[in-house]
């Protein structure tokens, strides 16, 4: 089954992002967990979950990925900053049981002021501070475009942090699109090849979502800035080859394209269901 969806407002609740996501031929969908730019979540609703998890199988949908707010940065050398990472990691992880066994993508962090191997080594302090051996939620690190001193712009760098990770047999890899292309990984001439090397650092095993975006960059050129389907530098072409490949089609693909309205990404799930083999 193709599973693919994009990212939807949570401000109604799980059962209308679910309803959402079907009216929009959607059969997953992400969300934040709270206000992008951080602040407090929102009180869940124990019915409205509950509402959810019965129409949510009903109409295909078995996966739902979560997103960590983008301020969240726990490599961060500023002792408040990195307060305020494992107070929402803490927050956010306990509140993902109320869906168990889902997904929980966040952006690993930014090294400003400090070398990556010292980012890295306080990812993974935060990871071991925050991840519990009885959740059922897997957290997955987002590969980034390598844009100024973030860190993930690597593979090597991921497997490093996972490397640090006690319990990593919670942790997985969400693979950016346009992501990998503006780091400079040739996932239009080179599919297989990229893949391998993901394999070979960290391991196809442990990855478990991809976010699938067109990029409005050249490969390498670090800036993280995404297009719509067929829009960008990858292509149509590439972004279906990524969807149909036998290593990454059973996973699930989200859109995180600009698309002002919800039309949008209908548009988008339909031209790639139509382009999607099987």
């Amino acid at each position: 089954m193709f599973t693919i969806g994009c990212h939807l407002s949570s401000a109604k609740g799980y059962l209308h992002m679910a309803k959402t996501a079907v009216s929009i031929d959607a059969n997953t969908f992400q969300f934040f967990t709270r206000n992008p730019r951080g602040g407090r979540a929102k009180a869940i609703d124990p019915k409205d979950v509950a509402a959810c998890a019965a129409y949510a199988p009903e109409h295909g949908i078995e996966r739902i990925l979560a997103h960590a707010p983008y301020t969240l940065n726990p490599a961060s050398d500023k002792q408040q900053t990195r307060d305020f990472a494992l107070m929402v990691l803490a927050e956010d992880l306990g509140r993902m049981e109320e869906t168990p066994h889902q997904l929980y993508n966040m952006h690993p962090g930014s090294a400003t002021g400090q070398t990556h191997e010292e980012a890295i080594a306080k990812i993974a302090d935060a990871l071991n501070q925050s991840l519990l051996p009885h959740q059922t939620t897997t957290l997955l690190l987002e590969t980034m475009a390598g844009k100024g001193s973030e860190v993930g712009g690597t593979f090597e760098e991921l497997a490093a942090i996972i490397a640090q990770v006690d319990l990593d047999g919670h942790v997985g890899v969400c693979l950016d699109t346009c992501h990998v292309w503006d780091a400079g990984y040739d996932i239009v001439g080179d599919l297989d090849g990229v893949l391998d090397e993901f394999d070979r650092v960290i391991g196809l095993d442990r990855l478990h979502a991809i976010h699938l975006n067109d990029s409005q960059n050249a490969r390498g050129s670090h800036k993280d800035r995404h297009a719509r389907i067929g829009e960008g530098q990858i292509g149509l072409e590439a972004l279906a080859a990524v969807t149909n490949n036998p290593r990454l089609r059973d996973l699930p693909f989200y859109l995180e394209t600009p698309n002002p309205e919800l039309s949008g990404f209908a548009e988008e799930i339909a031209l790639l269901r139509s382009a999607h083999e099987g």
